[in-house]
């Protein structure tokens, strides 16, 4: 499966609760639903709906998930929401057991073995594995090279502080450009690929 990551992204590489104010509060971050002036149905919703329609699957970090359990169960009978609920879910977590995945077809991937699971899934057959929000799973998967695009919808903002997808670990990653589009309030919806040859190289 192809592990496409789909991300929010302020201007100083921030990710952290572009949605809403009580999202994630973590470290005293106070700027939440920062995204919301900046959205537009057509270029960033247009892209969010691209990327999900284009999925087999969602991969997901623990708060991420039970944010959108408690969101689109409750949403059913529209067609984004259905398409949603619908999709096999894949959580990555420490502390979730069997018990706890209430949120129809969801499957766990134990965190004491997720570098395992999570090479297992990219290496099933399949299509695109959508990861949506989730940075400390995204900079493992970064950092673990199984990032195969990476789609980041560039916000025009700085937050000053947050967190960030990117793995400070002093690796260098080249990626392919593919696409760039402008919407109306100034987002750059910037698509990149891994390059089919090459791996990260270590300074």
């Amino acid at each position: 499966m192809r592990i496409v990551i789909s991300e929010f992204i302020s201007l100083d590489g921030v990710v952290q609760a572009p949605g809403g104010p009580e999202e994630d509060t973590d470290g005293g971050f106070a700027h939440g639903g920062w995204s919301h002036p900046f959205f537009d149905p057509e270029v960033v919703g247009g892209a969010f709906a691209e990327a999900t329609e284009r999925a087999d699957g969602l991969l997901l970090g623990r708060r991420t998930w039970r944010a959108m359990a408690n969101a689109w169960p409750e949403r059913a009978g529209d067609p984004f929401a259905d398409r949603m609920n619908a999709l096999p879910k894949y959580v990555v977590s420490h502390t979730l057991g069997e018990a706890d995945l209430g949120w129809h077809n969801t499957r766990l991937v134990h965190g004491d073995k997720a570098v395992d699971g999570l090479r297992e899934l990219h290496e099933a057959p399949g299509g695109d594995l959508l990861v949506l929000g989730s940075p400390t799973l995204v900079r493992t998967l970064l950092a673990e090279d199984l990032v195969d695009e990476l789609r980041l919808v560039v916000m025009p903002v700085l937050l000053g502080g947050g967190k960030s997808i990117f793995p400070a670990d002093g690796v260098l990653r080249t990626l392919e450009p593919v696409s760039t589009t402008t919407s109306p309030h100034g987002v750059n919806v910037c698509v990149y690929r891994r390059p089919e040859t090459g791996r990260p190289e270590t300074h």
